[in-house]
């Protein structure tokens, strides 16, 4: 069995290192010099708009060509199967620990509301949340990165069609690979400039909004962001040993943060998919598994958001006097916070609906509406980065279904192989 070559320090974390470094900085700048921080926000607006442009052609080629060109559908049945019940499972779990977390810790106590009134907006039916989060009514509308889902679906048939038309040696099959390397290639030039971009863009963050996170808030925030860490600290380890044992644990260590750092900065699961698809190559996760987990993830893969929707829901109990108590309440949470995340898109903001939802769904007046939207705001940083940086573990989850249990012994002995054979 081939010797892995030891990297050095700089070279295993400098990237890590300079991405942190860049939003500490940042975060300084914005805190102690307002205006600067404010000033050079087009510099964060430019990094974030590159991403978000390759993020629709990286969703369509990388679905299309890992589908179009899986010659074994058996295969790809087990991928989306079990990427699917990946996601239910963790989902569930979230949804028990912060039942019995904001039973311990309500996120409401000691806090003083004034209720304003606000216009939430009709409702949509159960049907009509499930046609518009599962398809548009214009093609056009396909390439908008707030249409992820119908993007996924569109992108899954188109696959199947490749397939049936000659699949990997087709002409099309032929393209669709290339342009997925052309795209990993342009996604490795924006992060060149990460550091610089997740700096600006952290800079104007706290400029802009960091005295508004205290206050009547401060209490559901003492709540939220520990029950995130600790599901970090305590679950993705868990997760990752189901998936690959104890180097599973420790591959997820050394590679989980550049995801989980870009997506607490740009609040962006969609933004965050090019920096979980390094990750995931980097340790090891079969391409037609990432190339499927990943984007499906991006819109239904949302433990964060599971997190913070019952918060949510807790905060409005608590601010209406109303008791947050009951088997059938809690069920219902759990089927509404799921539901609300599902229709949670890939961009900054992108609760807003979800919210809409929480508020219809338990009967709150339209006044709650704008209290749920602040906490949407307060809680996003850490919701986006529990989701965005879970799918990389739900990748490698799936892998181990799919794969079997060796799948990480030997993708690492096939890595350490090809850095040997090119050495010499």
């Amino acid at each position: 069995m081939a010797t892995i070559q030891k990297k050095s320090f700089w070279q295993q974390y400098g990237s890590l290192i300079l991405i942190l470094g860049g939003i500490i900085i940042g975060a300084i700048i914005g805190a102690v010099a307002p205006n600067v921080g404010t000033t050079i926000k087009p510099i964060g607006d430019i990094f974030l708009n590159l991403l978000f442009t390759i993020v629709v052609p990286l969703v369509f080629v990388s679905i299309a060509s890992a589908v179009g060109t899986m010659a074994n559908m058996k295969r790809l049945g087990r991928i989306l199967g079990s990427t699917i019940g990946t996601f239910i499972f963790t989902g569930l779990i979230a949804a028990a620990c912060v039942l019995i977390w904001v039973n311990l810790f309500s996120p409401s106590a000691g806090t003083t509301i004034e209720l304003a009134t606000s216009e939430t907006g009709e409702a949509k039916t159960a049907a009509e949340l499930i046609v518009t989060s599962l398809t548009v009514s214009d093609f056009s509308d396909l390439w908008d990165k707030s249409n992820m889902l119908p993007l996924i679906i569109f992108a899954i048939i188109f696959g199947f069609c490749v397939s049936a038309c000659g699949g990997e040696e087709s002409p099309m099959g032929k393209l669709l690979s290339n342009l997925n390397d052309i795209i990993m290639k342009f996604v490795g030039v924006i992060m060149l400039v990460a550091p610089l971009g997740l700096g600006a863009y952290f800079a104007n963050l706290v400029a802009t909004y960091g005295p508004e996170i205290v206050g009547d808030y401060g209490r559901s925030m003492l709540v939220y962001y520990p029950l995130c860490a600790l599901y970090f600290i305590i679950f993705f380890p868990l997760y990752s040993f189901l998936a690959g044992g104890k180097l599973g644990v420790r591959m997820m260590f050394k590679h989980i943060f550049p995801p989980a750092i870009t997506a607490f900065a740009t609040q962006s699961s969609a933004a965050t998919i090019p920096v979980n698809k390094e990750a995931c190559d980097a340790i090891g996760v079969p391409k037609d598994v990432s190339d499927l987990v990943l984007p499906m993830g991006c819109t239904m893969h949302m433990d964060g958001s599971v997190l913070s929707s019952i918060v949510k829901i807790a905060f409005l109990y608590g601010i209406f006097d109303m008791p947050f108590v009951g088997v059938e309440l809690y069920a219902m949470s759990i089927v509404v916070a799921i539901l609300s995340a599902f229709v949670l898109s890939g961009a900054p903001g992108g609760g807003l609906v979800g919210e809409m939802l929480i508020v219809s769904m338990f009967g709150f007046p339209p006044e709650a509406f704008p209290i749920i939207a602040t906490l949407g705001f307060i809680f996003d940083p850490a919701a986006t980065c529990l989701n965005s940086s879970g799918d990389t573990i739900a990748s490698m989850m799936v892998t181990r279904i799919v794969e079997g249990k060796d799948w990480l012994v030997k993708a690492v002995a096939a890595k350490a192989a090809a850095k040997t054979a090119d050495g010499n």
